[in-house]
């Protein structure tokens, strides 16, 4: 799993086994406990701020808002992104299931003086309808809930916007990013913090197994995690299942169309 620009997730091929021995998913519902503690810690030390420039430079030209435009974020984590698009004038929403994150979140916007609306709940429970000029997805956080959530996601954010909005997912795992790079272990240090990650990827259900590590000190934490590996077709598909029009796929943050082999994978939909 990858959260808000984090390194891509690895993979680790384990013993085969028969699908009647493979023990039933215990962590489908992960992301709801997973941001917790160190990894919280890990995730906000990994992302430098001219990274979030970047990618809020994108989301801005790409969405085609101006500052004073509602903008929906979701989910958000520690806000970096909301922070950085509220400090250019825009009204901000935000919307994570970690406590963790939020209260980062809030911590931040209460320093830099800013007002930002923050939301706990699942990134399928929006309340809103017709609110948003635009919304973003970013950081790798889509491919949580399997096929029919993430199609309820995409729906719930569809709602939120206004008729002529746009909505961007930023780094997505689609399989034409993430398969040709896989390795079988990754480990990096920021700071005092050591991160180890090994993935194992099932190709009969689509989906990766994560298994994250996080050491600073002597306290250690492990966490499990699934993703959702989908072709470019495939969300291109659900974001028109989902009502979005005009679906436009980028290689870069400079805005290179997307092909086989590009480091990264931003989709864009309009709501008609």
């Amino acid at each position: 799993m990858t959260r808000r620009g984090s390194p891509a997730p690895v993979s680790k091929t384990l013993g085969r086994r028969s699908r009647s021995e493979r023990p039933l998913p215990t962590v489908e519902h992960w992301f709801e406990t997973f941001f917790t503690g160190l990894i919280v810690d890990f995730w906000r030390a990994v992302m430098p701020p001219e990274t979030t420039r970047a990618e809020a430079d994108f989301f801005e030209k790409n969405l085609g808002v101006r500052p004073g435009a509602r903008l929906l974020d979701v989910p958000c984590g520690d806000g970096r992104l909301a922070l950085d698009l509220a400090r250019r004038g825009y009204r901000v929403t935000g919307v994570d299931i970690s406590e963790d994150f939020l209260a980062a979140a809030r911590e931040s916007a209460g320093r830099a003086g800013l007002s930002i609306e923050w939301r706990r709940s699942d990134m399928r429970d929006l309340p809103w309808e017709t609110e948003f000029d635009g919304a973003f997805c970013g950081g790798s956080s889509f491919g949580f809930l399997g096929d029919a959530g993430d199609l309820d996601f995409l729906r719930a954010v569809f709602r939120s916007l206004e008729p002529g909005a746009r909505f961007a997912m930023d780094g997505l795992k689609a399989a034409e990013v993430l398969l040709p790079q896989f390795r079988e272990r990754h480990e990096m240090e920021v700071g005092d913090i050591r991160f180890s990650a090994v993935n194992r990827y099932d190709h009969e259900t689509g989906w990766t197994e994560n298994t994250y590590t996080v050491t600073r000190g002597g306290r250690t934490e492990t966490r499990l995690a699934r993703h959702r590996i989908y072709t470019y077709r495939e969300v291109a598909s659900m974001l028109e299942r989902a009502g979005f029009e005009r679906i436009q796929g980028f290689g870069s943050l400079e805005g290179e169309p997307f092909r086989l082999g590009s480091p990264r994978l931003i989709l864009i939909g309009s709501k008609a």
